[in-house]
């Protein structure tokens, strides 16, 4: 008698993602990832590493390829495969940030990457090339370009804050 083909299963998630996921999930920013996709109209699949992904998200923040909330990839206007395809590394990039939830104990992320990224504008005019968070997942990876420390930001700044007639230079 013939049997069946086995139907295809999963790949088995390393005892690392198992606790990643566990982890993100215990810690509420799955959950706060969820949330957002729900909030975004997204679609959501299971994804490898035990990640999921959320996909076809239509607000209009934040403006990224992708950004992930806890164990969540979220992918605005879009599929993932479409994303790889124009920034190939975008999943690993996202995935090292799901790691990052994990090791800041859930939410208290978004803070400390708010504070990285004014400290990566002051430094560099940009928000991402001087976040330890970015750089920790690779810049290029997240499509992001490396940029000088030029104090770019605090240039700004300083140049807001001159008296009207210096800026001017009229008296």
């Amino acid at each position: 008698m013939p049997t069946a083909p086995d139907a295809p299963t999963a790949p088995r998630l390393s005892a690392a993602h198992r606790v990643r996921a566990a982890g993100n999930a215990v810690n509420l920013s799955t959950a706060a990832g969820l949330v957002v996709a729900l909030a975004g109209r997204a679609s959501v699949r299971s994804g490898p590493e035990g990640l999921l992904i959320a996909e076809g998200y239509r607000l209009p923040l934040p403006r990224a390829g992708a950004f992930t909330v806890g164990n969540v990839v979220v992918v605005p206007h879009g599929l993932l495969a479409g994303v790889e395809v124009r920034q190939p590394g975008t999943l690993a990039h996202e995935a090292v940030h799901s790691w990052q939830y994990f090791w800041c104990a859930g939410l208290p992320f978004l803070p400390l990457y708010g504070l990285a990224s004014a400290w990566s504008w002051l430094r560099r005019g940009d928000p991402a090339s001087g976040n330890g968070f970015e750089r920790g997942a690779g810049l290029a990876r997240g499509g992001y370009t490396e940029r000088p420390v030029t104090n770019a930001g605090l240039r700004r700044i300083a140049a807001l804050l001159r008296p009207r007639r210096a800026r001017t230079g009229r008296g």
